[in-house]
Parts: structure tokens; sequence; C-alpha cells
């Protein structure tokens, strides 16, 4: 093989390798066109861990059948930066979660804010709260 079938080698093989990075982070499973905003969710689990935080939370639907969601935010490191713990939301806690719904409808998201029972807000990130007001919507499922 020739130095520079070597070379076209190890890059075709670093950009398959690198593909998957790509994918991890497209936002193409939600719907960032609208937030859905559950209100009175009660905090069931915080997961403060790598790659993605996870909320997990109960919430009743319309018909006030109890609903088990789940969405992620960021890592803890990014997390941290904007204010937030490992102790920012514990079972129990009631709240206002703002969410991008899986575009399959299931009750999963990516986390917009939380907005705690004595009004603190705590952003997914830093434009957490962009443009959200006028997307508003109730889950689909």
């Amino acid at each position: 093989m020739t130095r520079n079938g070597i070379r076209g080698a190890v890059l075709i093989g670093f950009l398959m390798a690198s593909l998957p990075l790509f994918a991890h982070h497209g936002s193409a499973t939600y719907d960032t066109q609208k937030v859905v905003v559950l209100k009175d969710a009660t905090i069931t689990k915080f997961i403060w861990a790598n790659p993605h935080s996870i909320t997990m939370f109960d919430v009743k639907d319309d018909k006030g059948n109890l609903v088990h969601w789940a969405a992620e935010a960021g890592s803890p490191s990014a997390l941290s930066l904007i204010g937030w713990t490992k102790n920012s939301l514990k079972p129990g806690d009631v709240v206002t979660v703002y969410t991008f719904q899986s575009k399959t409808g299931n009750p999963v998201g990516r986390l917009n804010k939380i907005v705690l029972s004595d009004g603190t807000t705590l952003k997914d990130s830093q434009l957490g709260d962009a443009d959200s007001k006028d997307k508003s919507e109730k889950p689909a499922y």
C-alpha cells in the first residue's frame, strides 16, 4: 500500500469513528419547535451523571392518569456552571417542567427548564428559555 493509500485509509477510519458523535448530539429526536409545559410534576428521581443528567417525574394527563416522564439535560459540569447541584432536585419536589417532547409522542424529552415551587428557575443552558413563551403546548400522548 502506498503512503497516500495509508493516509486515506486512516482518514476514512477516523471519519467513520466520528460519525456516532455527530448523531448523538443531534436534536432530531425532539420537537424543538414547541415547548411542552407540565405543571404540578412530582420529581421521582434525579440522576446527576455523564454524559447527560436525567430528571424523572410523574404528572397527571388531562384525564387524571399518572404519566411517568423522563427528560435529559446537560452534563453535570455544564449544569454546575449555571447554578445546578446534584441536590437541585429531590424526590417529592413539585415543579413545573418545560421540555421538548420526543417526536414519537412518548413521555420523554429534552429539558428546557424547571421552575421550582419557590419560583427558582433551573435552565438547561444559558439559553434555556429562548422563545418558549410563544410555543408552549400540551403533551402529545
